[in-house]
């Protein structure tokens, strides 16, 4: 077998391999994409038998789908943790290839979940949704604020059949008025590609089980609902609660010693659009329901809105896991509860 180890970068790859059967040690920067394909190639011509380890990394999409269809196999390790096995402070492409190859030898590599390729492409759905509703919002933005320097303060009326005539009917200066033309042009090229999108992200939610039983839980929608169960991917790979708020970086940062405890902000790792996802979900589930509601502004009182928000988002996150790992609905959460079965509750109904 060929095993090699690579410190993946957008333009090329440095690697180091070894042959397990004659021990014989070799390196190479190989440019992209010609030049490594055609290596990667050669080795499936050869029939040889490869295994490739690389850091996660963005814009390698290409190079995972060559792999699998040389059939190679392909190991993806957690960057954080490789960084931590390094000792020398001296830091290169081959002595990070050759750190990549040294874990696998020792199987010390620390690999980590990847999702399948229908699992990837239903995110790119959900991202360019996502962005998009972003670009109308900038739109909007400066539409509104077209409107404020003509003295028109409508908020959400702005967008009604009697606030968009208002607002074409402003007389604004030649350029002024050529933006405001190009913004409601824009705007109404926006709208209806977001609404395909959303249709698209619901009918995928159909199809998907997990996501119909976590839709019942009051807040939470077709796309948060699809969001969570795709960027999760299995529940069995979370042990409780606490890992998942901390795989989406809902907990807050720590640096504590001794009998000292230092809580900053929340990290911010994992998955950002679920993130915001489950902070907007979260807004609409304490508008929704009392016991959340009491909850917020409890919290709101000692720590700030913003705090509370989050926090709210992470229990939301928990509920969420435990929904799907029980294969509970909401119904039956609030029933049992995400305990039921632990010592202390054993019937979950008190």
């Amino acid at each position: 077998m060929l095993i090699i180890g690579a410190d993946y970068h957008p333009g090329f790859q440095q690697i180091a391999y070894v042959d397990t059967e004659s021990g014989e040690l070799q390196e190479r920067r190989l440019q992209h994409r010609e030049e490594a394909e055609k290596f990667y190639r050669d080795l499936a011509a050869q029939e040889m038998k490869v295994r490739v380890g690389m850091e996660a990394s963005g814009q390698a999409r290409w190079f995972e789908r060559l792999l699998g269809e040389l059939q190679f196999e392909l190991w993806i390790g957690d960057a954080a943790e490789i960084r931590t096995r390094r000792v020398r402070k001296q830091k290169t492409d081959r002595q990070d290839a050759q750190l990549i190859l040294k874990l696998m030898l020792k199987d010390d590599f620390p690999r980590i979940w990847v999702p399948s390729w229908e699992n990837r492409d239903l995110r790119q759905l959900l991202w360019h949704r996502h962005r998009i509703v972003q670009m109308r919002t900038r739109v909007m933005n400066q539409l509104q604020a077209v409107a404020l320097n003509e003295g028109v303060r409508r908020k959400k009326a702005l967008w009604r059949p009697a606030g968009r005539i208002q607002l074409e009917s402003l007389g604004l200066a030649p350029w002024a008025s050529r933006r405001r033309h190009d913004l409601l042009e824009l705007l109404d090229r926006l709208n209806p590609s977001i609404a395909q999108l959303t249709k698209a992200v619901e009918q995928e939610a159909e199809k998907c089980s997990e996501a119909q039983r976590l839709m019942t839980h009051p807040g939470v929608g077709p796309l948060t609902a699809l969001a969570f169960v795709l960027v999760i991917g299995t529940a069995e790979r979370f042990r409780c609660g606490k890992q998942i708020a901390s795989y989406l970086g809902l907990v807050p940062s720590e640096d504590s010693s001794g009998d000292r405890r230092r809580l900053g902000h929340i990290w911010k790792q994992g998955n950002s659009l679920l993130r915001f996802l489950l902070v907007e979900a979260a807004q609409v589930t304490v508008r929704s329901n009392q016991e959340w509601r009491s909850k917020f502004f409890h919290l709101a009182m000692r720590r700030g809105r913003k705090i509370a928000k989050v926090a709210m988002a992470r229990r939301l996150a928990i509920r969420l896991y435990w929904m799907w790992r029980k294969g509970w609905n909401y119904e039956q959460l609030t029933q049992f509860g995400s305990h039921a079965g632990q010592p202390g509750n054993p019937h979950g109904v008190q």
